[in-house]
């Protein structure tokens, strides 16, 4: 379980208070009771406190660098983030509805406490602050993200490792195509799943700006330097125009993206867990610490983890879609529509750690049924291909040898025999090129070694990749 969530359980504490106005001295009267229940961000947005209070530190120490603060100023705001960060972190400190959201909690807090904390506001809005922050969280998010993916190749390495004398049949359209390696198939999943995580990485790249400094809109007429709290963050640079700056949310975007995808590949691997796992199947046995009854029918053991973790792709789709809608209409530059990113993201990232963790958890349990695995692959026709290639190899052009082929098949199942069980006489009559070595070409292990070619489920190849594989995510 990531660290926010484990927040998430202690710090839920809200209470309606009457606080110093948000609005300064422009509105004569508070917000209707039904506008701050409506408006307020506080329940959820909260989860951006430790990253809020890094960047005020950061913004504080700069705004001390260019004289605004004094070291004692600084020194006193600085003990009183950590203090309040301290008390949210134990449970203990208490959110207000009417401060509205994360960022005036904190402030407001600090100032009661700190009087130089009335200063810490100065050349920053809301808008330059809260784009910092959720980079910041979404940057930390995507390395708790990327240490689950790799947990998870490791184990669908390792899984293949373990079982990878095991032979299935290859699909496609859902019907037997070609015998694989069960390894090669599951390192099919840890490609995918590596390219989810360049993704995140590019992802990563690309959001690592400093919005900070760009104000409301039009930045600030203080000299700020924003090179140096960019430094302090760990940002690559700071942004280059006020007004994209703290209304960009394509960060957020690819990264719902990027996660939707992963999800998706989750869901792929899930419904081959399930279809194994079936009685029709049953190649594989999954634990019964991942799996659950059924409340009338005593005899079932249901995949749950797998079928949830495929249902649950569609949520990750359905935030990322819900956040393209949300910003297809927008004018320049921030709008309060923005607020509605954060619940859609969090979910997301929440969703997906979940499912990371979850998944390798129960591959580290699952059981192989290898005889049921090697009878499934036995079936002569799968090597249908294999007879038009070596027909190709004896001089036939391949389309001719692909109707012999489909010839012999036909009349294998006219005679109700296997594909491999014709009399030479019928080889001869189909083609004069076929000869007494072509039962050679019904061997399931010289099937596999006939594939040399670097991709192919050839043993010594899927050997190689485990290998590879191992050595990159040690």
């Amino acid at each position: 379980m990531s660290k926010s969530n484990g927040v998430k359980k202690r710090a839920t504490k809200v209470a309606k208070t009457q606080s110093q106005s948000l609005w300064g001295g422009r509105f004569a009267e508070n917000p209707a009771e039904l506008l701050q229940k409506y408006s307020e961000s506080v329940s959820f947005d909260w989860r951006l406190y430790r990253h809020d209070i890094r960047g005020s530190i950061a913004h504080a120490r700069m705004l001390q660098k260019i004289k605004v603060l004094t070291a004692g100023e600084f020194k006193a705001i600085e003990a009183g983030l950590l203090q309040i960060e301290k008390e949210i972190s134990e449970g203990k400190f208490v959110w207000c509805v009417d401060r509205e959201d994360v960022h005036m909690n904190i402030e407001a807090t600090l100032t009661s406490r700190v009087p130089a904390g009335a200063k810490l506001h100065t050349a920053r809005s809301r808008n330059d602050q809260v784009a910092t922050d959720v980079r910041l969280w979404v940057r930390d998010q995507i390395s708790q993200n990327l240490h689950a993916i790799r947990f998870l190749q490791k184990t669908l390495v390792a899984w293949g490792q373990k079982d990878l004398q095991v032979i299935i049949p290859g699909f496609t359209h859902l019907q037997r195509a070609q015998p694989v390696l069960l390894a090669h198939h599951l390192l099919a999943y840890v490609e995918m799943l590596d390219r989810d995580a360049g993704r995140l990485i590019d992802a990563q790249k690309r959001m690592n700006f400093l919005p900070l400094g760009s104000g409301a809109i039009a930045g600030s007429t203080i000299a700020l330097d924003r090179e140096f709290v960019a430094q302090q963050l760990g940002f690559e640079g700071i942004t280059r125009n006020s007004m994209d700056a703290v209304s960009d949310r394509d960060f957020v975007v690819e990264y719902l993206s990027a996660v939707a995808l992963c999800g998706v590949h989750l869901s792929r691997l899930s419904e081959d867990l399930i279809l194994w796992s079936s009685a029709e199947f049953g190649w594989i046995r999954l634990s019964d610490a991942f799996t659950t009854g059924s409340s009338l029918m005593p005899q079932k053991k249901n995949p749950d983890v797998a079928e949830l973790c495929r249902g649950k792709s569609g949520r990750l789709i359905g935030n990322l879609v819900s956040l393209l809608v949300l910003l297809k209409g927008l004018p320049m530059t921030y709008n309060r529509d923005l607020q509605e990113d954060k619940e859609r993201l969090f979910d997301s990232a929440d969703t997906l750690q979940m499912s990371l963790e979850i998944m390798a958890a129960m591959l580290q349990q699952v059981e192989v049924h290898g005889a049921k695995c090697r009878e499934a692959a036995s079936d002569p026709l799968l090597l249908a291909t294999d007879l038009a290639d070596y027909l190709v190899n004896k001089g036939v052009p391949f389309r001719h040898a692909h109707e012999i082929v489909g010839r012999a098949v036909a009349l294998a199942e006219k005679l109700k025999v296997p594909l491999n069980q014709l009399e030479m006489a019928e080889w001869k009559n189909l083609s004069p090129h076929f000869g007494s070595d072509i039962q050679n070409v019904f061997q399931l292990e010289n099937a596999l070694k006939r594939r040399p070619m670097v991709g192919a489920p050839n043993p010594k190849r899927v050997e190689q990749e485990i290998q590879r594989w191992n050595k990159r995510l040690s």
